[in-house]
C-alpha cells in the first residue's frame, strides 16, 4: 500500500492579454491561467497526479485556496482504496457538509474538487499505463456507472438506463478504439475568431484553418452587430460555403437582443450560437433556442454541475451540449453529463479554449465515442492553438482532427519548467 503525502497547488498565469488571445465580448483581456494541483505519494514509482482549474487571471488565488482546503481530506490516506473507488471519493468530497455549503455542487469549491478528482484519475491512468480515454473506455458498464452519482438525476436517467446505454456500445468498442487511433476525432478551431484581432489577422487565420484541414471555425460575436456582420462576411468569403462557421456571444445578450442579433447574422449560414445569455438562465436559453431556430443553441462551458445540464436537456434549451474538463467536479460528473446527453440524443461538442483544456477534454470525447454513443456524427472538439508547448504530452491536431493520445495519464501535466516560470507571486 502507498499513501498520499502531498496535495500541492500553485497559481500559474500566462500573459495572453498582451496579444488579445482569448478576447471576447465579455472577457476583453484574459490572461490564461490555472490553479494547478499536484498529488504526491510515497509509492516510489515516480507517478504523480496532475490536475487544474482553468481561470483567466485575477481570482486564481481564490481557486488555489479552495484546492488547499481539500488537502486534509486526502493527505495520509492509502492510495489504492481511493483509486479503486473513485466514485466513492467523489461522493465523499462533494458531500462534505461544511464545504458543500459553499456551493452546493457548483462554484469555486466544486471546481476545486474537480481538480483533485482529475489528479486522482491522472494517477490511476499512469499506474495503469494507459491514456485516460482508453482506461475509461475499457471499464465495464458496471464499473462506469459506479462512478456516477445519480442523485437528482433519476427523473431523467436511472442507473439501469445508463447501464443499457453502455452495454449497447460494448460490441463495437474494439473497432472504434482502432478507428480512433487511426483517424482521430474531428476538431474545429476558434483560433481565427478572437474579438480583438484585426480584419487582416482574421482573414489570414481563416485561410490557414482551411488549409490545415478544419471543416469548422468559430468567431466571437456580441460587441457590435455591424462589426459582427462585417467580420462574418469576411470569414464566409474567405472559407467558402462548405466550411461551417459557429458563433460565440460569451453570455452577452438579453433574450430579445439575442434573437434579433442572430437574425441579422443568419445569412451567413451559422453553425450555432454559443452562450447567448447568462449561463444559469435555462428558460432564457430555451426561449432563445425557439427564437433563433433553425440556428442551434450551444452552451455548457459555464454549466456549474450535472443538475443544470439535466434541466437544459429537459427544457430543450440547447441543441449542442458543451462540457468543460474543469468547470464541473471532474471526470465523474462529466461522465454523468455524457450519459444524459446520450439519453436525449444531443451531441456533445466540448469547450476547449484555454490553457490545457484541449489536452484534457479530448479524453472525455474519445471515451464517449468508444464506450457511450459510438459516433462522431455532428460532434467536434474545440481547438485553440495556444500554450500547448507547456505540457508534457501536448495535444496533437492535424488534418482537422485530434490524434488520440497514447501517453499514460489525463494530459493535464504541465512541464515543471513552465510551472516554475509562470507561477504568479502576486
Amino acid at each position: 500500500m502507498s499513501t498520499i503525502v502531498s496535495v500541492d497547488t500553485v497559481d500559474i498565469r500566462f500573459p495572453t492579454s498582451q496579444e488579445l488571445d482569448g478576447s471576447d465580448a465579455m472577457n476583453p483581456d484574459p490572461d490564461y491561467s490555472a490553479a494547478y494541483v499536484l498529488l504526491g505519494t510515497d509509492a516510489g514509482d515516480g507517478h504523480e497526479g496532475h490536475g487544474f482549474v482553468f481561470t483567466i487571471g485575477r481570482g486564481t488565488d481564490v481557486q488555489v485556496a479552495a484546492i488547499r482546503a481539500l488537502a486534509p481530506s486526502l493527505i495520509g490516506r492509502e492510495v489504492e482504496p481511493i483509486l479503486d473507488d473513485l466514485g466513492g471519493i467523489w461522493r465523499e468530497l462533494v458531500g462534505d457538509s461544511q464545504l458543500r455549503w459553499l456551493g452546493p455542487e457548483k462554484g469555486v469549491m466544486h471546481m476545486a474538487i474537480g481538480a483533485v478528482v482529475n489528479a486522482l484519475w491522472d494517477l490511476k491512468a499512469k499506474r495503469a499505463g494507459l491514456p485516460l480515454w482508453q482506461l475509461l473506455a475499457r471499464m465495464t458498464p458496471e464499473e462506469i456507472v459506479d462512478l456516477v452519482d445519480f442523485r437528482y438525476l433519476a427523473d431523467v436517467l436511472t442507473r439501469d438506463e445508463a447501464l443499457e446505454i453502455l452495454r449497447a456500445a460494448v460490441p463495437g468498442r474494439a473497432e472504434r478504439e482502432a478507428r480512433l487511433l487511426a483517424d482521430g476525432y474531428p476538431a474545429y478551431t476558434t483560433t481565427p475568431g478572437w474579438l480583438g484581432y484585426s480584419d487582416e489577422k482574421l482573414v489570414r487565420l481563416c485561410r490557414e484553418a482551411v488549409d490545415d484541414g478544419f471543416r469548422m471555425i468559430k468567431l466571437k460575436v456580441g460587441a457590435d452587430v455591424d462589426d459582427d456582420i462585417r467580420r462574418m462576411r469576411l470569414a464566409r468569403e474567405t472559407v467558402g460555403p462548405d466550411i461551417r462557421i459557429g458563433t460565440d456571444a460569451n453570455q452577452r445578450w438579453e433574450v430579445a437582443e439575442a434573437i434579433e442579433w442572430m437574425g441579422r447574422l443568419a445569412e451567413f449560414d451559422v453553425a450555432w450560437i454559443e452562450e447567448p445569455t447568462n449561463p444559469d438562465d435555462i428558460l432564457a436559453h430555451a426561449a432563445i433556442a425557439r427564437g433563433v431556430a433553425p440556428i442551434p443553441v450551444a452552451t455548457g462551458e459555464h454549466g456549474g454541475g450535472r443538475v443544470m445540464f439535466k434541466q437544459m436537456l429537459q427544457a430543450k434549451a440547447l441543441s449542442v451540449l458543451q462540457i468543460d474538463a474543469t468547470r464541473v467536479a471532474g471526470v465523474n460528473e462529466n461522465i454523468a453529463i455524457l450519459l444524459m446527453a446520450a439519453k436525449f440524443g444531443v451531441p456533445v461538442c466540448p469547450h476547449a479554449g484555454g490553457v490545457g483544456l484541449c489536452e484534457a477534454v479530448q479524453h472525455l470525447s474519445m471515451f464517449d465515442f468508444v464506450a457511450v454513443t459510438g459516433t462522431t456524427e455532428d460532434r467536434v472538439i474545440e481547438y485553440v492553438d495556444h500554450l500547448h508547448e507547456h505540457f508534457v504530452t501536448p495535444t496533437d491536431v492535424s488534418g482537422g482532427a485530434y490524434r488520440a493520445p497514447t501517453a499514460p495519464g489525463n494530459g493535464m501535466e504541465m512541464l515543471a519548467a513552465s510551472r516554475e516560470e509562470y507561477t504568479f507571486h502576486g
